[in-house]
């Protein structure tokens, strides 16, 4: 028999009491959410222990050698010079630190910026008609890409500019602009304090920001074509000169008598190293430019057509704008490739960041402090090139309305 009340033709009102509530929590032990953060802080406190485990063993082991843990050798003479720099050994390393950095970011800047535009070029090239021009860039392409580059460093410094480039006797000088040898190169230079040419180039660079964005609202408000890049690029250009020559800056050319002199020395190891990584990243820009090029719909080409314009107009208004947009992400991740790239100046002896390091801890500077600065540094560079790539890309982002 059935109890009164119970199976099918029980009470209902008891039937729904012996439910749940509505809006009732389940208990902590099965609430999905308490369980992820119970695992997450699991994972986190495993990954904290195991840090601590790692930090004091460092510290037991150091302190048994009798090697220091804290960061008080950066005021302690460097014992170490770097070629092209008036740094003396006497210098703490502090200011052997600083100089590496600065070696790093002018191989990097002038890397990035030969880079895309070789990159672009090839990219371009990859795609164009002509049978020659093509392949030659495809060849370009896989060669370059499946070489390390490691051995492209140090195939540029020993074959290229050792062997390859001539002596100062017989120096080249294209144009007479430039003198390149296996001395390494000299290029035009500035004759003036860095300073003043640094705020010259900030105030020339906020005119011609100021320049484009009048000539976008301009044309915007009267019609036609802004070609904003193209006058900010002149009143930079103007800016600069004008700013300099005020300023009593002027430019100076290299000549050879003997020896160089006049322009700046590229050094033959800064040389190299930015030739390798030039011609290196330069080759995994061009596939991400055929790629984005080649991701434009084909009606925005077959409309640019329609319009009569040139294949050469058709490129560079209506589709390399468009493919820029997606391609500005992955060439992003090329830039930072190129910054931790440089490191490996230190096989043909360039003193970048890695380089001035590895030889302060030959000379008897705590190893675990000075590759955690190492660390540091090479993070705080590649955040703040994260940061302006990701600036630029939401500059070039359509906005939707």
């Amino acid at each position: 028999m059935i109890p009164a009340g119970d199976g099918a033709g029980g009470d209902p009102a008891r039937t729904v009491s012996s439910a749940a509530p509505p809006g009732s929590r389940p208990p902590l032990w099965r609430d999905v959410r308490v369980l992820k953060w119970v695992f997450q802080l699991g994972v986190v406190g495993a990954v904290a222990m195991l840090l601590g485990v790692l930090v004091n063993n460092v510290r037991a082991n150091s302190a048994r050698l009798g090697i220091p843990t804290g960061f008080d050798y950066l005021d302690q003479p460097a014992q170490l010079t770097i070629p092209g720099n008036a740094m003396r050994a006497s210098q703490p390393v502090r200011e052997a630190i600083l100089q590496g950095t600065l070696n790093t970011l002018r191989v990097v800047v002038a890397g990035i910026v030969f880079a895309t535009v070789i990159g672009i070029l090839v990219g371009i090239a990859r795609l164009s008609g002509n049978w020659l021009l093509r392949n030659t860039a495809r060849v370009y392409v896989e060669f370059i890409r499946n070489v390390p580059l490691l051995l492209v460093v140090i195939f540029s410094y020993l074959a290229f500019v050792i062997t390859g480039l001539p002596r100062i006797e017989n120096a080249w000088e294209p144009l007479g602009l430039m003198v390149i040898s296996n001395r390494g190169a000299v290029v035009p230079w500035y004759d003036g304090a860095t300073t003043q040419m640094i705020t010259i180039m900030l105030a020339a660079s906020i005119a011609a920001a100021a320049v484009g964005r009048l000539r976008i609202v301009w044309t915007d408000r009267r019609g036609g074509l802004p070609h904003a890049a193209f006058w900010a690029t002149v009143t930079f250009i103007t800016a600069t000169l004008a700013l300099s020559r005020s300023a009593g800056i002027g430019l100076t050319f290299p000549t050879v008598s003997g020896r160089p002199s006049g322009g700046i020395v590229l050094p033959p190891e800064y040389f190299a190293l930015l030739v390798a990584l030039v011609v290196y990243t330069a080759s995994h820009i061009a596939e991400i430019v055929r790629g984005s090029i080649q991701a434009v719909p084909k009606g925005q080409n077959e409309a640019a057509q329609a319009l009569a314009l040139n294949p050469m107009q058709r490129m560079w208004k209506v589709v390399l704008p468009q493919a820029m947009r997606i391609a500005v992400p992955p060439i992003g991740n090329q830039y930072l490739n190129l910054l931790k790239n440089s490191s490996l100046g230190f096989a043909i002896s360039y003193f970048e960041l890695t380089k001035v390091t590895s030889v302060s801890i030959g000379n008897a500077r705590p190893a675990v402090p000075s590759y955690l600065l190492l660390i540091a540094i090479y993070l705080a560079l590649s955040i703040t090139l994260e940061f302006l790539v990701n600036f630029t890309n939401r500059r070039l982002a359509l906005v939707e309305r």
